[in-house]
């Protein structure tokens, strides 16, 4: 046997295949890799020695970067070599001489090799200049030779790396994004660059270099063992290929996935994900963790105190993270966890680690069905835009998302053999989310439209012929366990179902054929508003999917044949009915206030905000006035509930006040009586916190008349993005026009509010057509922020 077929056999022979799905094999299977080549070059270079400078070792060595020095030698890894020398002790001939000793047997052994020749000055110089040789020559070991030379030339490089860290992370980062670009994500890709792809080994190496940077510590335990797995992942790919490779192609990993024991190539693919996920986000978390140290370290003149951002519910922005107030006790609050998460989201910032710790320490299964709280929250995370990504990654790589979605973990990284999808399979339902959420205006209930997005493909596990049909109950059962009713959980179940039914139905047929439009009505069970819910998510499942799912020519289709749908199911629109008597807001106490002419106000604190009852004569602009009011305090709508009983406004408001304490029952009642008496000072605080901002070039509201909403009064529906004080802005707008609000239902879903308005004009009556087109038009204007005020 020659010399490179007896170097690769006594390799793989150390591999020990049969121990391959014996767990913990693999650290000391690249052990003894690793052990064996560092004697084999030992002996190369008493060799090599021996015959060019008569075995004098003084002032040059021989020592290893790479998988050799960081004892992770796979199978087939590459030796990376460096001969260094102290440029006096060894004549430059020898020294030469000695190099050609060294890297000829490594050559004829069929091993592939890097190999430099460098004095000390010279690793400093190349280190200067070249990134990539400095992350690598941090990881500098001694193999043979003189020691001191070895250890001179790590510590000044160790010295030079932690001297320049804030010069060179800028260099970092940049080297890093050019990389991933290149390699790709392991999290996205069919055949993953184990090495150079993001979450890939590689990144783990500049894990261990910001720390050596002094710049921040770096996670342990969890992305430990996620790097023990890709080795295992690199190995195997190494034995079956019989070459040290390290793109895991689709040619080898049904063979890599059953030496490593797994059922299936997609079982092991979806080991690889889950672990560059761990390895990406702690990545991401130790570069954050650098570059703050980095500008901690900057002059700065003044004290150093840290500034803080107000967030609300005791959050706040800090130094590009989201962080909890001091003095805030999270134990186990699924609530401020939530708020936390979509504070964070919707500024596209991320949850400092320690925040996330905290705040999921004691986190437990969430009760069934869960808090109405809870379940806003998690609709207004779902809501928040695309920095719902980064944040919901880190709840599921904290464990709380499979904790309160047991259903999650079966999709949980799970890859998707198919052209069109560029993502794992529950970073397409996050993707589609986000989609969904710049959808959301065109559907009535977009909190139904996002909970659908996030489990559409819940079905797409092991062994499934159709992941509709049978993702369809699936999410019928997180739905109720979240608290949805039973219309909404059916509605749910039916959009699950029929998610692709849409798309197929307009592009594998005739969308001006009759049969066509009937088997899309039928598959809503002719309802429009689930049209709507099922257009508006075939649109973010596609986009979410890559850009060759969402064509102009599937977009034309699809709009055709949804536009004859709506055709087919007009004047099918169902409205709320009017709020009944409110027999608890109208008590004996609150007639008793009434008869000597004051409102009767009383608050109740509940989970998660107050209930707020109001009984007051009822008089034109009340209800603009008490929207108003409960703005200025900070307080968020959540619903509201509004009825006339004889004269008298009893309405029942369910809020949220993120910003300080709730107002006292009283404070509320004074500022009402100054409100009805034309003094508009407890609503100064109110300017303060309208947003400011261009208005929407185009129309962001949808207000509309519902024919035959009632025989007595003028139904109204608006649906518009919420913002503080837009309820006060629609009741202003309601009296200018001299309209009283005989009766409302107020609701806020997903941060866009769908409200129902039952008008009356003069006498009582319904208002005339041609002041309800007028009202329409102003209503838009003042919702989009043009004469609101």
């Amino acid at each position: 046997m020659d010399a490179a077929a007896l170097h690769t056999t006594t390799r793989l022979d150390l591999a020990a295949t049969r121990d391959f799905t014996r767990a913990g094999a693999g650290r000391g299977r690249r052990e003894r890799l690793t052990a064996y080549g560092r004697s084999w070059l030992g002996d190369i270079w008493d060799e090599a020695v021996k015959l060019t400078t008569g075995g004098r070792e003084e002032g040059i060595a021989l020592a290893a970067v790479g998988s050799l020095a960081r004892g992770d030698c796979g199978p087939l890894s590459d030796y990376d070599l460096v001969l260094l020398h102290d440029g006096r002790s060894v004549r430059t001939d020898d020294v030469n001489a000695l190099a050609e000793k060294i890297w000829y047997p490594v050559w004829d052994s069929g091993a592939r090799l890097d190999h430099s020749v460098r004095t000390l000055g010279e690793c400093r110089q190349v280190a200067s200049n070249d990134l990539t040789a400095a992350v690598g020559l941090l990881d500098l070991e001694w193999i043979s030779g003189d020691p001191v030379v070895v250890s001179g030339v790590r510590q000044s490089i160790a010295h030079d790396w932690r001297s320049n860290a804030r010069k060179r992370l800028p260099e970092l980062i940049e080297s890093l994004e050019q990389r991933h670009e290149r390699h790709g994500d392991l999290t996205t890709s069919i055949e993953p660059d184990l090495k150079e792809g993001r979450g890939g080994l590689r990144d783990m190496t500049i894990l261990r270099a910001l720390t050596a940077a002094w710049l921040a510590d770096r996670p342990h335990g969890e992305v430990d063992e996620a790097y023990e797995r890709l080795l295992d992942v690199r190995d195997a790919l190494h034995v079956v290929t019989g070459r040290g490779r390290d793109r895991l192609g689709r040619e080898d990993q049904d063979a890599v996935a059953a030496l490593l024991g797994h059922p299936d190539a997609d079982a092991m693919l979806t080991s690889v994900v889950s672990a560059a996920r761990s390895v990406s986000f702690a990545l991401d978390g130790t570069m954050r963790r650098s570059a703050q140290s980095q500008r901690a370290r900057t002059l700065r003149v003044g004290p150093r105190r840290p500034v803080l951002t107000p967030l609300g519910y005791g959050l706040f922005g800090h130094d590009g993270e989201v962080v909890l107030g001091r003095g805030l006790i999270p134990t186990g609050d699924p609530l401020l966890l939530l708020r936390a998460a979509g504070s964070a989201a919707r500024r596209q910032l991320p949850l400092a680690p320690t925040t996330v710790a905290n705040l999921t320490r004691d986190i437990g299964p969430l009760p069934t069905p869960w808090p109405e709280p809870v379940r806003d929250a998690f609709i207004d995370l779902l809501a928040s835009g695309p920095g719902l990504v980064q944040v919901w990654e880190a709840l599921d790589m904290s464990g709380v998302i499979s904790r309160w979605l047991p259903e999650w973990k079966a999709v949980r990284s799970r890859p998707q053999r198919n052209a069109v999808h560029r993502f794992t399979v529950d970073r397409h339902l996050i993707e589609t989310v986000v989609e969904a959420g710049r959808l959301r205006l065109g559907v009535d209930r977009p909190d139904l439209l996002l909970v659908t997005a996030l489990l559409h493909d819940i079905g797409k596990i092991a062994g499934v012929h159709d992941h509709a049909v049978e993702g369809a109950p699936v999410a019928a059962s997180m739905a109720g366990r979240m608290g949805f009713d039973d219309d909404d959980v059916d509605a749910i179940e039916l959009l699950v179902r029929e998610h692709l039914s849409l798309i197929d139905l307009a592009t594998r047929r005739d969308p001006q054929d009759p049969q066509t439009v009937r088997a899309v009505v039928a598959a809503v069970e002719e309802r429009a508003d689930l049209l709507e819910q099922l257009r508006a998510l075939t649109e973010a499942d596609a986009l979410a999917a890559g850009p060759t799912a969402w064509t102009s020519w599937r977009t034309r289709l699809v709009d055709e044949l949804t536009t004859k749908a709506r055709a087919a199911l007009a004047g099918r629109h169902v409205v709320r009915s009017e709020p009944e008597d409110a027999p608890e807001v109208l008590t004996q106490e609150a007639m008793d206030r009434l008869m000597l002419g004051d409102a009767h106000v009383v608050v109740t604190v509940v989970e998660g905000g107050a209930r707020v009852d109001v009984a007051d004569r009822d008089r034109l602009g009340l209800f603009a006035d008490t929207a108003g009011l409960l703005a200025a305090y900070g307080a968020v709508v959540r619903t509201a509930r509004l009825r006339t009983v004889d004269g008298v406004a009893a309405n029942t408001w369910h809020v949220e006040v993120p910003d300080g304490d709730l107002p006292a029952a009283e404070t509320l009642r004074r500022g009402l009586k100054q409100l009805a008496g034309g003094d508009r000072t407890p609503l100064r605080a109110l300017e303060r916190r309208r947003p400011t901002g261009a208005i929407p070039l185009r129309p962001l509201t949808r207000a509309a008349v519902v024919p035959e909403g009632s025989q007595d009064a003028t139904v109204i529906e608006v649906r518009s993005p919420d913002r503080p004080g837009l309820l006060r802005d629609i009741g202003m707008t309601f009296a200018r026009f001299g309209l009283g609000v005989r009766s409302a239902h107020v609701a806020t879903y997903a941060g866009q509010t769908l409200d129902t308005f039952y008008l009356t004009g003069a006498g009582g009556q319904p208002v005339a057509p041609p002041a309800v087109a007028q009202v329409i038009g102003a209503l838009i204007d003042v919702c989009d922020g043009a004469n609101s005020g």
